[in-house]
């Protein structure tokens, strides 16, 4: 076995591990109301991974991230740039749905924050799109809205990982609308550009989900919100 080849085999054993680690995780109340944990799904050598909010229902049924409507618009949005599910890695912030899709709390994001880490750190994607608000927030270490920042890729280093955070509109919010449908599509027609740019140096992201500016992660923002689920 090659040098590359065993470094796969190793990355797909460690994520497996993960994932039976994470499935009994009882970190925060998220515990008592789930189905089951959603730990994320997809190639474990994938170039770009999408971290989304939380579960909702059918997610949380299924165990499996992006199986709704939503998910159906991001499996046509990925068929657009010539990708599928199974050539990328699907993620959440939060790996249990919240009662009633209701808003991660800060404290929820905290105690689930290093699974998504950790899943980076193995998957080591050259990009990383947010969707949403508490993704973007979380991995940007910045409290500024997605409305103000889609599309507008930066350098992160997010624990021992250097990636390319692109921050983009969660699939749910263009559900409603023909214009966000538009603005969405645009974002991703830009993916196969950034996947194959020259990396620069990263900024880090040291304490991410320490409050900027007086607004906290768990907390409502004076940015526009957009529905999620």
């Amino acid at each position: 076995m090659d040098a590359v080849a065993a470094a796969s085999e190793s990355r797909a054993s460690e994520l497996a591990a993960l994932r039976t680690a994470v499935s009994p995780c009882t970190a925060c109340r998220l515990a008592e109301t789930r189905t089951q944990v959603v730990f994320g799904s997809g190639d474990p050598d994938a170039e770009l991974m999408f971290v989304g909010e939380a579960p909702g229902f059918h997610e949380d049924q299924q165990g499996l991230p992006f199986v709704g409507a939503a998910g159906k618009l991001l499996e046509r949005l990925l068929g657009e740039i010539g990708l599928t599910r199974d050539d990328v890695f699907i993620g959440n912030v939060l790996k249990c749905r919240p009662p009633g899709n209701r808003d991660p709390l800060g404290d929820e994001i905290e105690a689930c924050q290093a699974h998504l880490f950790r899943q980076i750190e193995l998957i080591q994607p050259r990009v990383v799109a947010t969707l949403g608000n508490f993704a973007t927030k979380l991995l940007s270490g910045n409290p500024t809205g997605i409305t103000r920042v889609h599309g507008r890729e930066q350098n992160v280093r997010l624990g021992q990982s250097e990636v390319l955070l692109y921050p983009i509109y969660h699939p749910a919010a263009a559900l409603y609308t023909q214009a966000m449908l538009r603005v969405l599509e645009e974002d991703f027609r830009r993916l196969p550009e950034l996947l194959g740019r020259q990396q620069a140096p990263a900024t880090p992201v040291e304490e991410v989900l320490e409050p900027a500016h007086g607004e906290e992660l768990g907390a409502p923002s004076t940015e526009p919100q957009l529905g999620l689920f």
